[in-house]
């Protein structure tokens, strides 16, 4: 009989990542035939650090690659040169990745020159245009031509990856392993700093509702992020009585400049700090309306049924825009303060976009990904 292990490796360096793994890592190391170990390459380095935490997450590597002002090209190569020792020493039979970033990318082909099988969690998310999200789109495609399985979130997700030719034995639905992380989190305490802000600003006796913000992706640079901190300015002046706006400003200097340039200064617009994952969940939990070009919490605000206007002009999660939930405005200044306005202002309209909806599985997507590695292993 055979005993030896399935020796699994799981690699992120993200937040988003981590976030989305750590359902992943958690059910690997429950099964008794696998070996589960963690490398990270800290792409991100504080906000990866605070879901390791929260998740109780202990990485065996840690490569600490996250260097100022690194461009695509040098976080590339830093992944690739400090990566292949790590996977020559350890020896995997599976290296898993999860969607779009840059290790993602760097680790499925590493793993591929050394022949490891793949395994590409949240596989087959698809905008079609390579420049939008970038680089992820590109990234993604990339880790899909290389992965031995794709662990696709949706149906959809599948149609993509069968469109492309990857072979339908290849593909398994699983669902997505956001709502796994949700279902832990959601129902925690809600943190001190979240609960002190909600009750400094009058959203907790409802007197003000509160509209959550996040803006920080590359192809909004520029013109984008002016036009998105224009219309979030002249939302909050014509609402001073009645909204309050929370802005946990990205650290990246394209977003803080433009940010603070437009936007200090207002009575009800506050500017954070980025927040970690749990206290951004539950504040989420609270908002009216969410304004985000944020990949995960397209899918995160579909599960807490809150309706999302979505900073992009295309979504690689349009599963979301057809439950309802997300309505894609752009970054254009007039259509999201016309949009916004008509969610604060028409009830009918704000209720048909507000419910639940699940498009992204059962919550287990986890174990559904971790028997298939198992059976794929076996065959």
């Amino acid at each position: 009989m055979n005993t030896k292990k399935i020796k699994v490796l799981s690699i992120f360096g993200t937040r988003p990542e981590a976030v989305k793994m750590a359902p992943v890592v958690q059910a690997l190391a429950r099964q008794p035939e696998i070996e589960s170990g963690v490398c990270v390459t800290a792409q991100h380095r504080e906000m990866l650090d605070q879901v390791l935490s929260l998740f109780h997450i202990d990485p065996q590597i840690d490569l600490n690659l996250m260097r100022p002002n690194q461009t695509l090209a040098e976080l590339t190569a830093n992944i690739f040169n400090n990566l292949d020792p790590i996977l020559e020493k350890t020896n995997p039979d599976w290296v898993l990745v999860q969607g779009d970033t840059t290790t993602v990318m760097a680790a499925a082909l590493n793993a591929f020159y050394r022949h490891i099988l793949i395994g590409h969690v949240e596989a087959g998310l698809r905008t079609h245009d390579k420049w939008a999200p970038f680089p992820e789109e590109v990234n993604r495609k990339i880790a899909g031509v290389v992965a031995d399985l794709h662990f696709a979130p949706t149906a959809l997700s599948k149609d993509n990856l069968l469109k492309e030719g990857v072979p339908e034995r290849c593909i398994k639905v699983t669902g997505n392993t956001v709502i796994d992380a949700l279902r832990q989190i959601v129902h925690e305490p809600v943190p001190e700093n979240i609960a002190s802000l909600l009750e400094e600003k009058q959203i907790h006796d409802k007197q003000k509702k509160l509209i959550v913000i996040t803006a920080h992706r590359r192809e909004n640079f520029g013109e984008p992020i002016r036009q998105i901190c224009n219309a979030i300015k002249d939302i909050a002046l014509n609402n001073i009585d009645t909204l309050e706006l929370v802005y946990p400003v990205h650290l990246n200097p394209n977003i803080q400049k433009p940010a603070h340039e437009i936007l200090d200064g207002i009575p009800n617009v506050t500017l954070l700090q980025p927040l970690e994952y749990l206290p951004l969940i539950q504040l989420m939990k609270h908002a009216t309306l969410v304004l985000t070009d944020s990949g995960g919490i397209q899918e995160e605000a579909t599960g807490l049924g809150i309706p999302t206007l979505v900073l992009r002009e295309v979504t690689e999660r349009p599963e979301g825009v057809d439950a309802g939930v997300l309505k894609l405005v752009g970054t254009d200044y007039h259509k999201i303060i016309s949009e916004t306005t008509k969610l604060l202002n028409e009830p009918h309209y704000y209720d048909s976009m507000a419910h639940a909806a699940n498009p992204y599985g059962d919550g287990h997507a986890a174990e559904h990904i971790v028997d298939e590695i198992i059976r794929y292993s076996l065959d």
